[in-house]
């Protein structure tokens, strides 16, 4: 779900103190009936935290012999980090592994100096049709790190740490947040929470991380004097302590960290400090220099030329 040229959504300065700035979604159709929301980078904001693109995939329908294919493409200098609301992907990629992922679980991909990946709908959801919506979100590599060998976590639902009570439940998918850690192994400090809240609830913002951001999946929040339905992102102002309430039952993500360690720059599905090892990398997709995902060598996603 990450194979599409940057697009730029629209922004909007915040209402409130506590938000700095909003930004809506465009719609982009992947095909097949495969919905994409693209929020980061945008014009106002190119990264919260360390967290330098933002995709939500459907929610989608797939009728029965549909699929939801991303054939393999190439990352460089930063990860992938794959979550999925409902519905089910298989991960391959070029180190050999082979992984599913289904609701509640996380797939956290680290490209470093190069890895090729796809996400396959399985053969059983081929034949049976199935409904399709996730998040998927790129963080950039702490600049010493963005050349380090490519690497491949799985997090189960069942290891994922919960909080819950008065209509809000919390998953700490990756960092810390709340009392709570993930058990993901993080190379920057960051956070990344599913939220769900019952209408009325009510959540403080999480105190500490300098760059922080909820974004809506579905139902309507607000902060202050700020609203935001499905599909759009508030990015909250440095040191606010304001809270969220949920005008109605409502599906969210938090996340943020520590500022990036200076500028990135992106080519494709690529990021890196250097302009000129994008360039590199970009030659090496379309001369077939990166390697291939065992039992997918077939097919892959082409370099978007101008």
């Amino acid at each position: 779900m990450s194979v599409l040229p940057t697009t730029e959504p629209e922004c909007l300065k915040g209402v409130s103190p506590d938000v700095e700035v909003s930004i809506e979604a465009r719609m982009r159709d992947l095909g097949e009936g495969l919905l994409v929301r693209r929020l980061l980078p945008s014009r106002a904001r190119r990264a919260v935290g360390p967290f330098i693109f933002f995709d939500h995939l459907g929610p989608a329908v797939f009728a029965p012999g549909s699929v939801a294919d991303i054939r393999p493409h190439p990352h460089i200098g930063l990860a992938t980090l794959t979550y999925v609301f409902e519905g089910e992907m298989v991960h391959r990629d070029s180190l050999g592994s082979v992984q599913p992922i289904r609701p509640g679980e996380i797939n956290w991909m680290a490209a470093g100096r190069g890895i090729v990946h796809s996400e396959r709908t399985p053969p059983e959801l081929r034949a049976s049709g199935f409904r399709l919506h996730a998040l998927q979100v790129w963080v950039a590599l702490p600049a010493p790190r963005q050349e380090d060998e490519p690497a491949f976590f799985h997090i189960g639902a069942e290891e994922i740490p919960e909080i819950a009570g008065r209509g809000v439940r919390l998953r700490v998918l990756a960092g810390a947040a709340y009392g709570k850690t993930s058990p993901l192994l993080i190379p920057s400090p960051l956070f990344y929470v599913d939220v769900e809240m019952a209408a009325g609830s009510a959540l403080p913002l999480i105190e500490g991380p300098e760059e922080r951001a909820a974004y809506v999946a579905s139902g309507t929040i607000r902060c202050g004097a700020e609203a935001a339905g499905a599909g759009k992102m508030l990015v909250f102002a440095s040191g606010a302590r304001g809270e969220i309430i949920a005008d109605s039952e409502s599906r969210l993500v938090l996340f943020g960290g520590a500022p990036l360690d200076g500028p990135r720059h992106l080519l494709w599905n690529f990021a890196s400090t250097s302009q000129a090892r994008l360039e590199q990398a970009a030659r090496d997709w379309k001369e077939g220099r990166f390697p291939k995902i065992p039992g997918d060598e077939t097919e892959f996603v082409p370099f978007p030329e101008p």
